[in-house]
């Protein structure tokens, strides 16, 4: 039913009627959001941010609970607070989406569910793929699958423990990430999937929300996978995969940094249509093959004029305490000295000179991504769009913030970087 046909459908309603329709989930559901009509064992909810992907999956708990088709579930999520704050408490969460009648009671200690009729579900975290062992369900629902972090060891332990009732199915919600789990699943036959966009939910938004993040990542990989839910492959020949750069925002760097580098790619000219000056600032800490680093900003920027980039590389300098400035020098040689030197006099600065191709360079910094030595400090949407592409047969631009990375994790890992009182301009 269209929303314009709905509008018109309830306006003869009374309020008590209207009351009434609130959990009738079939008449306010999008057809995506229904459980697949084909026969299923997985069914697998793919959407953006907000498309309504977790109350699609919870109304199928509510009524197969409520029912009593099912009364043993289990709730999966990324973390036990993530159960407990969206699955369950949430806004389209188990209690909130029950009538007064059929709300189930949360028993905390003991991590379930319950509701009237004495069916329950049971909060199981991904982070803890052990505690499903034990346990027998006739269903289950996880929700962010994508963002578990070990979810082959959970649909390890969690599919041989589905086997109550007649045909115990799972219902997974997720924004889609192209990890090889997500990939699994639907290339599974028994997999029903079903997608949505944060557009289609936008009635049920705050105002402006899809608007807002729509003109945040316009034009960005990261539009299609967070706003479409589109599942973005990585490219053919690309060094870095965005596997491997959700696995590096996931990890942190606990000891404290013992240095800190801003790297900074000029671009070869200034104007609207210029490539971008490159500048990444990154630390490091441990000795030999323990040492690891972290990248803490992307401040890359467009058209500036040289004293403009370079009052960003010294105001980033300042903030993060860097020990030292490392500069290309391919493009304006002693330009680059000189205008860095106005903006930050004090500061230790290393010009460094490419002998080799772009994608030589960046290689060695690709492996120690592969090898977990890396992190990110936050998601830097533009960079991390540039590393999945760069190295492809389709890429083209200039690598700017690859560069500047690859500048800044040689220094730190590659090259065991100098003193930075070793070399003072």
């Amino acid at each position: 039913m269209s929303d314009d046909k709905r509008q018109q459908f309830v306006a003869c309603f009374s309020n008590r009627q209207i009351n009434r329709l609130q959990t009738l989930w079939p008449f306010w559901a999008r057809s995506s959001q229904l459980s697949p009509p084909q026969e299923w064992r997985t069914w697998l909810i793919l959407g953006g941010r907000g498309s309504g992907k977790t109350r699609s999956a919870a109304e199928w708990v509510r009524e197969r609970m409520e029912n009593a088709v099912c009364s043993r579930m289990a709730l999966i999520g990324p973390t036990f607070a993530d159960v407990r704050d969206v699955m369950v408490e949430g806004q389209s969460g188990l209690k909130a989406i029950a009538s007064r009648r059929e709300r189930p009671r949360f028993e905390v200690s003991r991590r379930r569910l319950v509701w009237p009729n004495g069916g329950y579900a049971l909060l199981f975290s991904a982070e803890d793929p052990d505690s499903l062992r034990g346990p027998q369900f006739d269903g289950a629902w996880g929700d962010e699958m994508a963002a578990w972090s070990k979810p082959d060891a959970v649909f390890a332990t969690l599919r041989p423990a589905l086997r109550l009732g007649q045909e115990p199915q799972l219902v997974l919600s997720t924004t889609p990430r192209p990890i090889p789990a997500l990939k699994q699943l639907l290339a599974d036959p028994t997999c029903a999937v079903t997608r949505s966009a944060t557009q289609d939910n936008r009635h049920f938004l705050a105002r402006g929300f899809a608007e807002d993040l729509a003109a945040r990542w316009q034009g960005s990989v990261w539009a299609r996978q967070e706003l479409e839910g589109e599942l973005v492959e990585d490219p053919e020949g690309a060094l870095w995969t965005r596997a491997q750069l959700v696995a590096a925002q996931a990890r942190q760097l606990d000891a404290a940094y013992d240095r800190v580098v801003v790297a900074i790619d000029p671009p070869a000219s200034v104007g609207a249509n210029a490539d971008y000056c490159g500048i990444v600032v990154a630390a490091a800490v441990g000795e030999g093959h323990q040492r690891r680093a972290i990248v803490l900003a992307d401040l890359s920027k467009q058209g500036l004029q040289p004293s403009e980039w370079a009052a960003v590389v010294a105001e980033a300098y300042q903030h993060f305490k860097a020990n030292v400035i490392i500069a290309e020098a391919n493009q304006g040689g002693e330009m680059v000295r000189t205008v860095l030197r106005l903006a930050v006099p004090l500061a230790p600065i290393r010009l460094v000179h490419a002998s080799h191709g772009k994608r030589a360079r960046a290689e060695p910094v690709a492996l120690l991504y592969a090898q977990d030595r890396v992190c990110h400090a936050a998601h830097f949407r533009e960079l991390e769009d540039q590393m999945c592409s760069f190295g492809a047969p389709g890429f083209t631009g200039s690598p700017d913030r690859v560069d500047a990375l690859v500048w800044a994790l040689t220094d730190l890992i590659l090259d065991q970087g100098p003193s930075p009182s070793a070399r003072s301009l």
